[in-house]
């Protein structure tokens, strides 16, 4: 099973059965803008659906954008490090963190970038990645990360074999990953693409607001040309799959008349809150799903992906370079 190896605030693991269902039955090119943990762009290789696809994953994060690319590239020196990492930790626990995170992660990453992101740094990040509060990803106003020590008594730090298995996908004919704004990925979308966007989530409330998707975080006008954006990728012809919280302005905005005009459709589907430092804060809220994709039934979707997997179990090394599956063509949502 291919699934995602960074634990990711918002990460849609646990939304996945609802997406499915919102997957278009056909496509050409998969898109999308915020990669972060990446749930949905490994459900689908996982399950066949990119085979012979093109798949353009972007994020606008250094940090994410410069390990993927570390363990795609250079996947042994990672394992090598990380491994090294896990052994420090398992005799110095917390104090191993912070003096990773203060003492080598952040003074590395200040002179590095996504083209020059070292293999020990990607390891220091998923090390950090899996120990930290909740698996976060926050920067202060210096632009350090500065997420504390999560409370973990035996965290799987180095699972070898699933990060090979990662790098092979990543590696596959047809992938691309790029460090890019979203504005930049949406406005390449049209016709016989498959868009996926999990952006930072508008809160539900003025405290709410706990993570930055860079140092500079995701403000409500970045919400807003977001809107803009994937209306108008889904006005040419695209199919638009999307996330969001329940926030008032969310229901708002992509229940509107240009949005509506566009064919998008709100879902509200629950999920869980996750990240909370109340435990007893945690629990079920409300999510958005925003699509013009035509749903399929939940007992079509399972019927198909259990079609899928069968047809792909013959090389479950590296489900990009399956032979392509041809499902039955259907009419896209858009009318195209």
């Amino acid at each position: 099973m291919i699934r995602p190896f960074l634990k990711w605030a918002g990460g849609k693991r646990q939304l996945l059965p609802a997406l499915r269902l919102h997957y278009p039955a056909s496509f050409d090119r998969y898109i999308e803008p915020f990669l972060g943990s990446g749930a949905v762009f490994f459900d689908l290789c996982d399950t066949g659906r990119l085979a012979g696809r093109r798949a353009e994953l972007f994020d606008l994060n250094p940090d994410l954008i410069g390990c993927y690319r570390a363990v795609r590239d250079r996947t042994e020196d990672v394992i090598a490090a990380l491994d090294d990492l896990a052994a420090r930790h398992q005799k110095h626990g917390a104090d191993c963190y912070y003096d990773v995170r203060d003492g080598r992660f952040n003074p590395a990453r200040r002179s590095s970038g996504p083209d020059r992101y070292t293999p020990e740094l990607a390891a220091m990040f998923i090390y950090l990645n899996r120990t930290g509060f909740n698996g976060l990803y926050r920067l202060n106003r210096g632009g350090d990360f500065n997420v504390p020590a999560g409370r973990y008594e035996n965290p799987r730090i180095c699972d070898a074999d699933h990060l090979r298995a990662v790098a092979r996908v990543l590696r596959g004919r047809g992938v691309i990953l790029e460090r890019r704004p979203f504005d930049h990925a949406l406005e390449r979308a049209g016709a016989g693409d498959f868009v996926y966007c999990d952006p930072p989530y508008a809160p539900l409330s003025a405290t709410s607001q706990f993570a930055h998707y860079t140092a500079g975080g995701f403000s409500p006008l970045d919400h807003l040309r977001l809107h803009q954006a994937v209306v108008d990728a889904a006005a040419r012809g695209a199919t638009i799959v999307m996330s969001n919280s329940s926030a008032p302005q969310m229901t708002a905005a992509y229940t509107g008349y240009a949005a509506r005009r566009s064919g998008l459709r709100v879902e509200r589907v629950p999920a869980r809150r996750a990240i909370n430092s109340r435990a007893a804060s945690r629990g079920p809220i409300d999510e958005l799903i925003i699509s013009n994709a035509r749903t399929v039934p939940a007992f079509a979707a399972a019927s198909a992906d259990k079609k899928v997997r069968a047809a792909s179990e013959g090389d479950a090394a590296s489900p990009m370079l399956k032979a392509e599956l041809r499902p039955r063509q259907s009419r896209r949502a858009s009318g195209t």
